[in-house]
């Protein structure tokens, strides 16, 4: 019996002009979990999904950010894209767009100089925009999906790519649960803090001070008091609300921090506790100490 055959990659191009959001669509695609080039030169592409299906396995997602850093390329384009079709794997093209004075007001607010507004003429920024538009016409009338971003903020546009690639393949919400003591300081990377000292701390009790909260004992003990499964109940319910507004927003990563004292004992086991309930409501969860061995 014939093995089945192999599944084609899937390749999307993201281009359009500059300004439009192409970063922030190639970072919201990377999110999705698809592997992102930018600035590949068309020539390159066939070799890249050749490469791409051998070391990401069978049916890989991979995009390509293509602009006029590459103008050189774009006469290859074509022929690229007609190759891949003839192999098998039918790209996609995202196309990203804005009105002139959206482009402008853009440009203006970081202080860059428009890609093609030197070779431009005239020079000015509103010379390179309307050259850059030239360049892609033919382009933007052959793409897939055409979006316009002069209205949409960045969680607009997240949304917008999320519908039209995330194909449910992907985990909706990753978090990280980070203990820490206080005293060491407060994470700066946190999106949540969780202050655990009004717990009894076990570095008071002789038997379970040389332990730490990854020892059955000392969870054994919080567990026991008065007020934590509460606070595990609660706060996983807590963070539930506040995984559905971060998928709403687009924000697919959360950082929750849980401070004790030193970080040994109580913010270790709770932190591993949350975890826990994290994974158990789908959340791809990883659980890391800062601070448990420091003296």
């Amino acid at each position: 019996m014939s093995d089945p055959p192999q599944r084609a990659a899937d390749v999307v191009i993201i281009t359009g002009l500059s300004g439009a959001g192409r970063s922030t669509a190639a970072k919201c695609l990377e999110d999705l979990g698809w592997f992102v080039v930018d600035n590949l030169p068309p020539g390159l592409l066939a070799t890249m999904v050749e490469l791409g299906s051998r070391s990401l396995g069978e049916g890989p997602r991979l995009a390509v950010v293509v602009d006029v850093r590459s103008r050189a390329f774009f006469s290859d384009l074509k022929g690229a894209l007609d190759g891949l079709e003839r192999q098998g794997t039918r790209p996609r093209i995202l196309f990203l767009e804005a009105t002139d004075d959206v482009l402008v007001r853009r440009f203006e607010n970081v202080r860059r100089l428009h890609p093609l507004q030197e070779q431009a003429v005239g020079g000015r920024l509103a010379d390179g925009i309307t050259a850059e538009r030239e360049l892609l016409h033919q382009l933007k009338e052959e793409a897939d999906l055409v979006v316009d971003t002069s209205t949409l903020n960045v969680h607009q546009l997240r949304a917008v790519i999320d519908n039209s690639f995330d194909e449910g393949r992907t985990a909706a919400l990753r978090a990280t649960v980070l203990s820490f003591g206080f005293k060491y300081g407060i994470p700066v990377d946190a999106d949540m803090i969780a202050d655990v000292r009004f717990l009894p701390n076990p570095h008071w009790i002789p038997e379970l001070r040389p332990l730490n909260g990854t020892d059955q004992e000392v969870l054994d003990y919080l567990l026991s008091l008065e007020g934590t499964a509460d606070f595990l109940d609660t706060y996983a319910r807590l963070l539930g609300i506040v995984g559905t507004g971060y998928r709403r927003e687009g924000k697919r990563y959360m950082t929750l921090a849980v401070g004790c004292t030193g970080g040994k004992h109580r913010s270790v086991a709770i932190a591993g506790e949350l975890a826990r309930r994290l994974e158990a409501a789908g959340v791809r969860t990883r659980v890391v100490h800062r601070d448990l061995g420091r003296e």
